[in-house]
């Protein structure tokens, strides 16, 4: 009786993560984390996870592609999804694999976002300056991409 509710606990879970992927990909660790979070057994989950993965119904790199790109598009920088994709669990190989195959200009996706958010204002001192380029810091843009942009 244990082993036949044992499986009915995993074929729940197993549902509730096709459910989330079906919505979007999710990183292995970030699809664990949400699944527990949501009450499911923690004894379930890593297996199930694994056995989706196994599949190639959950992946690392599938995800991590669809990341960058996605954010890379809402204009932020390489640092910022680099650190976005380490909290996820990507493993960094992995994301410097997503990286470099998407080969952004970032220095253009950087001057992009800074002409929607200041347009044609021009810098009137020092205080002005460094919000800016602290703006730019805080999207995850490099200080090359900064100074080349700031001057």
């Amino acid at each position: 009786m244990g082993s036949d509710r044992d499986s009915s606990g995993r074929a729940d879970v197993r549902e509730a993560a096709l459910r989330l992927l079906a919505r979007r990909e999710h990183a292995f660790v970030e699809l664990v984390r949400k699944l527990e979070r949501k009450g499911w057994p923690a004894v379930h989950v890593p297996s199930v996870v694994q056995d989706l993965a196994d599949a190639g119904l959950q992946s690392d790199e599938r995800f991590a592609e669809v990341y960058v790109r996605s954010r890379a598009e809402k204009a932020y920088g390489p640092l910022r999804i680099r650190a976005e994709l380490s909290e996820r669990g990507i493993d960094r190989a992995l994301v410097e694999r997503a990286m470099a195959e998407l080969e952004v200009d970032w220095l253009a996706q950087a001057a992009k976002w800074y002409g929607r958010r200041y347009g044609d204002v021009p810098v009137t001192d020092l205080k002005e300056k460094s919000r800016r380029q602290q703006a730019l810091a805080r999207r995850g843009f490099a200080g090359e991409h900064i100074r080349e942009l700031l001057g």
